[in-house]
This record gives structure tokens, sequence and C-alpha cells, in this order.
């Protein structure tokens, strides 16, 4: 008697089998259809969370310890800033294509307003700059520095990297200066 029940349970998945397979394929190219930039929309949705994290982190250091630096030869809280804000300009822009605004220049002397103030701004031309990116342009060749060419897609991969990396010095000082980074706490409940 199990022996038949169990047949029988067998031939009825295995007579749906087909089409929930076809369901799935057109489920599938649903989502495909909609997503239809999938690398330009988790660049963009990387871009915000680098955003969110990095500001954090910056507007994290009290003021008194933006001039603070591991070793003399490391880079200030202060000098990734404005690093950060000058990178975002050029990396945002030419991702983009599309021209950075002119801007005062800021200098880690200038403190942690000023800086913070910066940074959100680039950070703000970065969503705009990136609004219209999709996938059909990311082959194609970009001037970059030092007069060399990189694909749309290389660009948007260094440009990951140079956010990690940065975000990652934020988060080492922070915990040198025994406070957490922003991604090591615990969310509000």
């Amino acid at each position: 008697m199990q022996a038949r029940i169990y047949s029988a349970a067998l031939a009825a998945a295995l007579a749906l089998l087909p089409r929930a397979t076809n369901a799935q394929a057109t489920t599938t190219q649903a989502t495909t259809t909609q997503a239809g930039n999938p690398v330009a929309d988790a660049f963009r949705e990387y871009a915000s969370e680098s955003a969110k994290n990095l500001m954090a982190a910056a507007e994290e250091f009290p003021a008194d310890k933006f001039s603070y630096k591991p070793t003399p030869p490391q880079m200030s809280v202060a000098d990734i800033a404005v690093h950060l804000a000058q990178g975002n300009d050029y990396l945002c822009g030419t991702i983009g294509g599309m021209k950075a605004p002119t801007r005062t220049k800021v200098a880690a002397a200038d403190g942690k307003a000023a800086l913070v103030s910066r940074l959100r701004e680039t950070f703000a031309f970065c969503d705009q700059a990136l609004a219209s990116l999709n996938d059909a342009n990311l082959g194609e060749a970009l001037p970059f520095f030092g007069g060399r060419k990189m694909t749309r897609a290389q660009v948007m991969t260094l440009t990951t990297g140079d956010w990690a990396d940065h975000y990652s010095q934020y988060a080492n000082y922070l915990r040198l200066n025994a406070m957490l980074p922003p991604t090591a706490k615990k969310p509000a409940m």
C-alpha cells in the first residue's frame, strides 16, 4: 500500500515538473527584463552603501582626531576625507560621463566640518552622475589618469576597491582610538 502511495506521489511530481520549470523560467525571464542593468544597479547600490559607511565613519571621529594617523607615512583621517572627495568627483564623473562641479579646494587643515560637508557633496554628485549608468556601455573606453584608457567597467571596479580600501582605513583608525566603525555597531532596535 505504501509503495503505491509513493509511486502515485512520484508520478504526480514528475507530471508537474515541466509546469514548474516553465513557471520558473518565465519568472526568471521577467526578473531579468525588469532588472535590465544588473551590473549598473549593483554598482549604484554599492556606491550608496559605501557613501553611508564612509560618511558615518568620518562623522564618528571627533574634530580633534582629524589629524590622527597611526604612523607618519600613513594618511590622516583628514587626508583620507580630502582624497575621497577628490576621487569621488573624478571617478564618479568619469564613470557617469558627467563633469564634476567646480569646487573650491579643501585641505586637511580645513577641519572636520568643512571636510565632512565636502565629502557629503561629492557623494551626492556620485548619486547624480551614476543615475543614468547602464550595462550597455560598460565596455566603453574612458580617459583615465596618466593619459591611459580604461573601460567603464574597469573604472567601476577600481572605484569599488578604492572605497573599500578607505573604509578599511577608517575602520582601523577608529578601532585604534577605542571606537567602533559603523559596520561593527549593532543596528538600533
